[in-house]
């Protein structure tokens, strides 16, 4: 969600805090904001919107003081911060850098302080003066009241009080070498450069400028300066970690030519699965998990799996739960987990609970997982993020390998997600024995294949799916309709058309449609079905000819060669051929394309659509 940047060093620090926040747009933002400590005292600029704006109000200041504000300041200290709205209005009151009534302390923040209002009440009392509607604001003003010459014993005295889930980032003008964060269940990590540290909400941040990074664990203070990074658990008692080294190459963070970030991350689909999926298959009769640290013996004789996860993550969830009951004949059941965490569930000893979040940061993916650990239940977390939080809330983990994605909107991530749920699908088959030897080595060779059948994919259906849009791009309303498998790729469909062209979409289980969804239809609705070969292929064709009788506009998503579906569809486009419970991996890729060329049709920022974060780290 919201985006932390802060430098300290020997360089003029403006241009790479701004640089910094632009690496995390992605996150998503609503407002931004830049502190730098020069010469004693605290300048700022907020504003609402992109960036360009925050720009702008930089230039508007250093020429309304003769050029010598912010813009041209020589400061070697400062943070800065992109907002995403959870308390107080979009405003440039309410947008961070937030000072105390003194500004001598100013802070950026991410997450939710909950018991701001407590705390507001109190310091007001004590004479000081807000001037935000913001939760994040009561930090600047808490550490203020603890501060008797020792900064970051008064970030340690203000963390004590604070509830909630969150990372900050303080400064003091009195104290201009240094800045202090702590972290509570949100990213927070520093960058350790030649005689200049940074600290950021995400390794892009500061990527550019160094690649070594220290992690930053809950419930601990980080103190940076030009020296180093210095951590302390609450007590003050020192912390050793290392600084690692991030492989990353900077191309990773760039566009690569392509003309966005969500078309560069489609195309990288291929790759993700392959990482994701190459060396846990050694051979080709069986998957090699060795590095998820749950026993065999467990894994065996499991009564129950309950998947929890949210968005994008549940559908990935949603198609490994079909296959996992299929190969493993082990019951799954599906959570949202924003609901799961306030259920009283029946859980414990003998059930694997999997959390599947890209980032290892969605908050409520991370609170169900908690309590079903607390409640007994065994936890296997699935992301995308090593030393992220879910990686430490689990008893097990199993990454996904699918690189830095930019865009708001999964692609990549999602079916490196798929892919790994079908490794776990396979090893527990494997284990139990529930596979024939031949359809096991069948299923591990077909799933090898599946990267160049998505490049396959991507490379055919291009120029359809665009034919697709064009026609349709203007419509009000799209149903998109499924079975079995199909359905969670209807509903991943949906979920990214929804988003990024901010149409009204429907997804349903295509058995359901007479139970309401068919009164929306008419001649101006367009359909879209997952019909890819399945043993429930006869049924979806079955409900695709209802839906022409009633007029609607028919575009069936089909397996290579079935002439099947072409014969009752309006128009169809056609996927790689593969194992059927496999098919999701390639039956999304036309709707991730269709989505994305409708979006651009309607003129929309495909990478970052209004209202969205990519990283969901508070409630």
């Amino acid at each position: 969600m919201c985006g932390i940047v802060g430098y300290v060093g020997g360089r003029p620090c403006l241009d790479l805090l701004v640089a910094g926040l632009e690496k995390l747009e992605y996150r998503g933002y609503d407002s931004a904001g830049v502190s730098v400590i020069d010469d004693g005292h605290i300048d700022s600029v907020r504003a609402v919107g992109n960036l360009d704006n925050l720009r702008a109000a930089i230039a508007r200041e250093a020429e309304g003081s003769g050029g010598v504000a912010v813009a041209a300041l020589p400061a070697t200290t400062g943070v800065a911060h992109t907002r995403w709205a959870t308390h107080g209005r979009v405003t440039e009151e309410n947008a961070h850098p937030h000072s105390d009534s003194s500004d001598r302390v100013h802070i950026v923040l991410n997450g939710i302080v909950e018991n701001h209002a407590k705390l507001r009440r109190r310091l007001e009392g004590e004479g000081q003066e807000f001037s935000s509607e913001t939760d994040a604001e009561v930090v600047a003003h808490l550490i203020a009241s603890h501060y008797d010459g020792d900064f970051a014993a008064a970030v340690r005295a203000a963390f004590g009080e604070l509830r909630g889930h969150y990372a900050f980032v303080a400064m003091h003008a009195e104290e201009p070498g240094q800045l202090v964060g702590a972290r509570k269940e949100c990213p927070l990590v520093a960058g350790v450069g030649e005689g200049e540290s940074f600290l950021a909400s995400a390794i892009p941040a500061f990527l550019a400028e160094t690649r070594q990074a220290v992690a930053i664990e809950n419930d601990e203070i980080v103190t940076v300066d030009a020296s180093g990074v210095r951590i302390t658990d609450t007590e003050g008692n020192p912390v050793q970690r290392e600084a690692e080294e991030i492989e990353w190459d900077e191309e990773a963070a760039e566009k690569g030519g392509y003309e966005t970030f969500m078309l560069k991350e489609i195309h990288e689909q291929a790759d993700a699965v392959a990482e994701t999926v190459a060396d846990r298959l050694p051979g080709d009769d069986g998957v090699d998990l060795s590095e998820v640290e749950l026993d065999d013996a467990y894994l065996r004789d499991l009564k129950r799996i309950v998947v929890v996860a949210c968005g994008t993550s549940y559908h990935a969830g949603l198609i490994g739960r079909y296959a996992i009951e299929e190969w493993a004949r082990v019951p799954v059941e599906m959570d949202v987990a924003s609901e799961y965490r306030y259920r009283n569930p029946v859980i414990g000893h003998g059930d694997l609970v999997i959390g599947i979040t890209q980032s290892g940061e969605t908050a409520d993916t991370l609170a169900a997982m908690r309590l079903a650990r607390e409640n007994g239940a065994k936890v296997l977390a699935i992301t995308n993020v090593m030393g992220s939080q879910a990686t430490r809330d689990s008893d097990a983990v199993l990454y996904t390998r699918a690189g830095l994605e930019i865009s708001v909107a999964a692609t990549k991530t999602f079916v490196a997600q798929v892919a790994a749920m079908y490794l776990i699908g396979l090893r527990l088959a494997e284990l139990r024995g529930t596979l024939e030897p031949a359809r096991l080595s069948e299923l591990v060779g077909e799933l090898k294949t599946i990267p160049s059948k998505i490049e396959a994919t991507l490379a055919s259906i291009e120029d359809r799916v665009r034919e697709v849009s064009t026609t349709h791009h203007d419509q009000q309303f799209f149903l998109y309709l499924g079975r079995h498998i199909g359905l969670p790729v209807c509903l991943e469909g949906a979920l990214k058309l929804r988003e990024i062209s901010y149409i009204p979409t429907d997804a349903y289980a295509a058995g359901e449609m007479k139970h309401g969804p068919i009164a929306l239809l008419d001649e101006s609705t367009p359909v879209i079905c997952v019909a890819t070969e399945s043993p429930v292929l006869d049924k979806v064709l079955s409900n695709v000819e209802e839906v022409r009788a009633r007029g609607a506009q028919t575009i069936a998503i089909a397996t290579a060669g079935c002439q099947r579906v072409g014969d009752v569809a309006d128009e169809t486009i056609e996927v790689a051929r593969t194992d059927w419970i496999l098919q999701p991996i390639v039956a999304v890729l036309p709707l991730q394309l269709l989505a994305y060329d409708i979006a651009r049709a309607r003129g929309l920022n495909v990478d970052q659509p209004r209202n969205l974060a990519k990283t969901v780290t508070v409630e």
